[in-house]
């Protein structure tokens, strides 16, 4: 009783937060005309393995450890998490539609986390992004990609052409921000994952080679 007393105050406190977060709207922008029908993130694109420093807080949890995704094919990517020491946490197998647990931690295999992670990688590793309008402000060019009940705003630097950051939004409210630090445009040297209205945040920092 005790047990599903606490499980229901969680999902009520989820409905409430969802419900309360706000609309999401651009601010010192100008519309411009543009050409770009279709704009992708590439960050994730290489075949090589994409290998972090990882840390995620969830609520008052966190978690630290090794981050490496590799892409599998045009749809999917491999995701695994393990401990400083090694030890694996979750795996599993992500595109844009499906979602495969290969082996997840007793201590995380709770539907909330699993549902999180899948939600969380499916957005950041989305490729392609038809274009509905476009920005821009005095640092950035910004497109507005309308997929259904879902907007993605991404901002790329008029310095470097590099994407900087992509805004997530559902029923136009914002949902998360991902934040990049890049030099390359297939290879994020950092990420910041923050949800608007859950206290989750995901940082990855890249592991160099000469680490």
């Amino acid at each position: 009783m005790h047990q599903f007393l606490r499980q229901s105050f969680l999902y009520s406190l989820i409905l409430i937060l969802a419900v309360s977060c706000k609309t999401y709207k651009l601010t010192d922008v100008k519309p411009v005309s543009s050409s770009e029908k279709m704009v992708e993130n590439l960050y994730f694109s290489s075949g090589e393995d994409y290998v972090y420093k990882c840390q995620m807080d969830i609520y008052k949890n966190h978690v630290s450890g090794i981050l490496i995704i590799k892409k599998l094919n045009e749809t999917t990517h491999r995701v695994a998490l393990t401990s400083d020491f090694g030890n694996k946490l979750i795996d599993f197998e992500v595109s844009e539609n499906d979602f495969k647990l290969n082996y997840v931690l007793p201590d995380l295999d709770k539907k909330i986390v699993i549902n999180f992670l899948k939600n969380d990688f499916q957005q950041l590793l989305k490729r392609k992004y038809p274009v509905n309008e476009s920005f821009e402000n005095e640092n950035a060019k910004i497109y507005l990609s309308k997929i259904e009940n879902k907007s993605y705003y991404l901002f790329f630097s008029k310095e470097n052409s590099l994407l900087k950051q992509i805004i997530y939004t559902k029923n136009n409210k914002e949902k998360i921000d991902f934040t990049f630090d890049a030099k390359k445009h297939i290879f994020a040297d950092s990420l910041n994952l923050q949800h608007k209205d859950f206290k989750i945040n995901i940082k990855l920092v890249q592991i160099t080679e000469t680490e």
